[in-house]
């Protein structure tokens, strides 16, 4: 077979379909709504009993035209065709064929669904798609999480319409899901999906690369809501799980996704997650902590100085990654008999991924991450899951934090960074790597993830374990040696730069540093060199000024006022309103001269005014600096040949008729928002006059069963006085039983039985 054959018989995506309890019916209704020839492959993967022969292969053929097969030992996985999972088996997926294991039966919880969803996520990317439908329990949820951190997509069948929730929920719950809706409806958001441009790509788009703009605003909304910076990170997965979320949202161009961003905030916060999301679970690569638990933990906690164990785990997500080294110290001191006072502070940029991890509770599918011994020993079960034992959570200190920007933690003796480096590109990579070696004490453990280096930093950290990136600090933490990427912090938490630059190199001003410069030059010469400037956007908010501001600006006492236009003086408020719309209108600089600022004595002072649009980049706010200039006497001549005389009356009139101009705008808006409003009030007065209506029937059919109820109640009273005696009575106890009224009759009724049903007209003869 040549290349080009095998390349087009690979399937266009994988689909792993997970169901448990109340899965057949959903099944049904996918693949009964699914076309054919849509160039993926389906894996059906069930909770199947192990004493039944199941029957999925032979239902499911008369549901879809597609092959349907039980998966067998190397399988190769073919487009347009759907694979079952068979009794017994766990199933994974290793370069796009099926392997098979027995499932063990050692009285754990057997979770196939979440195995095969990892194990698709890392053999296939961004090609895999997870779906989750009706079932009990948890599995899945960790399939969720390592498709999502692949780039790949989640679709969840609606709680309403699962016969069973729990698997549902619970991966909902993850905040990861895509779409949630009932499997008949599943199928045509699929072939949208799979359709789209950037699904069908494996590398970012070039023209996402080439719109700088575009990516920074995007990120720039992104810090402006969630207090995080992506500009540093790696583009190449920033840029893929962007499109990710616009082949999700089916949107085209960036520009497009960057309006709809603008429009629906809330998309922002999806985008902030699948930025974020890391696959993270208990004893993640259980050989890594079986050495620290064997060796290094162990030779922390025996050090005299060992009263006091300091543990910092940076980028702990939702808290796996802390209770871990928690439960393997608490194990280590109860074995030796000895209890040291051991603090783990848990740091995440992410503020939800903190609220989970505080809370401690997990779901079902934890158990196949943790010994079974130690998930009895420190876990609670729940009807939802497992809490975490209260004195492991006491050990821990959750707090959002960014380790980029924020002050790092000090006297640490083990830091935990796993798989948050490889986002990072290298700038801050060596940043990070220099503020964990400041926090480090002498002799501390560094713990990195399996792909992830010390970098530069080599000469300051021992490698201990290459394998499992297992390092030990030198105790070369200075900080006045950190590079000119790094920053250090001061004792108030503020970012400074370091006082003494690396020998043989050149000293290169950060962006921080030139700012504070400019600050300082522009203080050093404003009183001699600059004529008093304001710095303002284009709604003529007041945002910086050089100089003297007594003969220009009146601060009103009360409410604090940015507004330029009615913070400056009367006869100067007219020509700089003016001048700023027209400088925003035209791009180009405007002056005015000869402006005169009167007092009550007249003429105060004659002034020179420059308004000139201030150059920015698309991803800054525009501004304008207006520069206001005293004129001597000797000087008004040749300040009034040098720019436009300022005419009061001409510029005046000028500004009434923009206001004009806006006043009209305003009264027409506010005469449609009118009309709307009374054609609104006369929909909800004739919806009332329905309801009234509606009303006045329902108390007349109240009444009418209130009448009804009386009738039935009249017949039953009367048949139970209308009795036959049958025996022989003296006349006055025959006298006192008989004696009882008539509902129909006034009159007392004293005749024996059979008369009285004679003479009631609601009797029943007997």
């Amino acid at each position: 077979m040549s290349s080009t054959q095998t390349s087009t018989s690979r399937p266009s995506h994988y689909i792993g379909i997970g169901a448990s309890a109340g899965g057949l019916e959903a099944i049904d209704a996918f693949f009964k709504q699914m076309p054919p020839d849509s160039g993926c492959a389906f894996i059906v993967v069930q909770h199947l009993s192990p004493d039944h022969k199941s029957l999925m292969a032979e239902l499911l053929s008369k549901r879809t035209e597609m092959p349907v097969s039980r998966a067998e030992e190397g399988m190769q996985v073919e487009p347009d065709h759907v694979y079952l999972i068979p009794t017994n088996h766990n199933l994974r997926i290793f370069h796009g064929k099926l392997l098979l294991s027995e499932q063990t039966r050692d009285g754990g919880i057997n979770l196939p669904i979440g195995i095969f969803l990892a194990s698709l996520a890392e053999d296939q990317g961004d090609k895999a798609v997870a779906i989750i439908l009706s079932g009990t329990g948890s599995d899945g949820t960790r399939g969720v999480r390592a498709i999502k951190e692949r780039v790949g997509m989640v679709m969840v069948q609606s709680e309403d319409s699962a016969a069973f929730d729990g698997m549902p929920r619970s991966a909902v719950a993850t905040g990861l899901v895509d779409y949630i809706l009932p499997p008949e409806e599943m199928p045509e958001q699929l072939i949208s999906y799979i359709q789209h441009p950037y699904s069908k790509k494996s590398a970012p788009s070039d023209t996402l690369l080439s719109d700088e703009d575009g990516v920074n605003r995007i990120f720039a909304m992104l810090r402006e809501r969630t207090g995080v910076d992506f500009a540093y990170y790696k583009p190449s997965t920033m840029l893929r799980r962007i499109e990710r979320r616009m082949s999700v949202n089916q949107i085209l161009s960036l520009r497009d996704y960057v309006r709809y961003l603008e429009l629906y905030p809330g998309e922002i916060d999806t985008l902030h997650r699948d930025l974020l999301i890391g696959v993270t679970n208990f004893f993640r690569d259980p050989q890594v902590f079986k050495q620290l638990r064997e060796k290094w933990l162990p030779e922390l906690l025996s050090r005299p100085e060992a009263g006091a164990i300091r543990i910092w785990v940076a980028g702990c997500s939702t808290g796996e990654e802390a209770y871990t080294p928690a439960i393997l110290c608490h194990e280590l001191m109860t074995d030796a008999g000895r209890l040291a006072e051991v603090k783990i502070f848990a740091t995440d940029v992410d503020k939800d991924a903190i609220a989970i991890a505080g809370a401690g509770l997990y779901p079902e599918s934890i158990s196949a991450d943790i010994p079974a011994e130690y998930l009895r020993k420190y876990f609670h079960s729940r009807d939802n899951g497992y809490l975490i034992a209260r004195h492991i959570r006491e050990m821990v200190v959750f707090a959002q934090h960014n380790v980029i920007k924020d002050p790092p933690f000090t006297n640490i003796s083990l830091i935990s960074c796993r798989n948050l480096l490889i986002y990072l590109q290298p700038v801050l990579q060596q940043r990070v790597m220099e503020l964990f070696n400041f926090s480090l004490n002498p002799g501390g453990i560094l713990l990195l993830g399996t792909s992830e280096t010390t970098g530069e930093m080599t000469d300051y950290f021992e490698a201990l374990h290459h394998k499992w990136k297992i390092y030990r600090s030198r105790g070369r933490k200075h900080r006045d040696s950190l590079s000119e990427q790094a920053m250090s912090f001061d004792a108030s938490g503020k970012l400074v730069r370091s006082t003494a630059p690396a020998l043989g190199r050149p000293h290169r001003p950060t962006r921080h540093e030139e700012e504070t410069i400019i600050e300082r030059l522009l203080r050093g010469i404003s009183d001699r060199y600059l004529p008093f400037t304001m710095v303002i956007n284009h709604d003529m908010e007041l945002l910086h000024m050089v100089g003297d501001a007594a003969d220009y600006l009146r601060f009103p006492t009360g409410r604090m006022i940015t507004d330029v236009s009615k913070l400056a003086v009367k006869d100067l408020a007219i020509p700089l309103a003016t001048g700023v719309q027209k400088a925003i209108k035209g791009q180009r600089d405007i002056e005015y001269s000869n402006i005169h600022l009167r007092n009550d004595g007249g003429i105060a002072a004659t002034v020179n005014m420059h308004i000139s649009p201030l150059p920015a980049t698309k991803a800054q706010t525009p501004l304008l600096a207006v520069f206001i200039e005293p004129l001597k006497p000797d000087r008004g001549a040749i300040a009034q040949a040098g720019g436009q005389s300022y005419d009061v009356g001409k510029e005046a009139v000028q500004r009434i008729n923009d206001l004009e101009q806006e006043l009209q705008f305003t009264r027409e808006s506010l005469q449609a928002t009118v009309e709307e409003l009374e054609t609104s009030n006369e929909e909800l007065q004739a919806t009332n006059e329905e309801l009234l209506a509606s009303n006045e029937e329902l108390q007349s059919t109240n009444e009418e069963l209130q009448s009804v109820n009386e009738e039935l109640y009249t017949v039953q009273v009367c048949r139970y006085l209308v009795k036959d005696f049958g025996t022989s009575q003296s006349p006055k106890s025959t006298r006192q039983r008989d004696s009882r009224y008539c509902p129909d009759r006034p009159a007392l009724i004293t005749t024996p039985s059979r008369t009285l049903q004679q003479s009631c007209s609601c009797a029943t003869p007997s």
